[in-house]
């Protein structure tokens, strides 16, 4: 079973509450390369959006401390260990994985691995829900594949 879908309603689990703006759940792993190498650009989805991304690991607390000190990321994380509950009500397959939630809950796209066309799609996403402006997370000249999966 893949991720959510968009329409479906996001599951609420501890940690995570869905109020008046929208949010961003970036799903990700420390040992992951690809995770590695989108975590700058979800930094700028941070920047962009303040407060609005959260970054779900599956790892221990300090691993994830460790992994934003050296990928130069601030997202607010938290950590989803084994047994996984956080990803697995989000039936996560592949991080990383962002999910795009409007106020309320709504699920309004979901992008499993890197895939520049998927992330600024969803900074699109972001910035309409948020009334603010829209922010361009990956070019072509950024070096980074079209797409890489996770």
């Amino acid at each position: 079973m893949s991720a959510l879908t968009v329409g479906e309603q996001a599951p609420q689990v501890a940690g995570i509450d869905f109020g008046p703006t929208p949010s961003v759940l970036w799903f990700f792993k420390v040992t992951c390369p690809v995770c590695q190498m989108s975590a700058p650009k979800i930094e700028i989805v941070d920047r962009a959006f303040p407060g609005l991304v959260t970054g779900v690991g599956q790892d221990p607390a300090e691993e994830l401390a460790a992994f934003g000190a050296e990928h130069g990321t601030a997202i607010r994380t938290f950590p989803d260990v084994d047994p996984y509950p956080v990803s697995n009500a989000y039936r996560i397959d592949v991080v990383p994985t962002l999910v795009v939630v409007a106020p309320g809950g709504e699920v309004v796209d979901v992008v499993e691995s890197w895939s520049r066309e998927g992330y600024n799609r969803g900074a699109a996403k972001i910035a309409e829900l948020a009334g603010a402006e829209p922010v361009v997370v990956s070019a072509s000249s950024d070096g980074l594949p079209p797409f890489r999966p996770g």
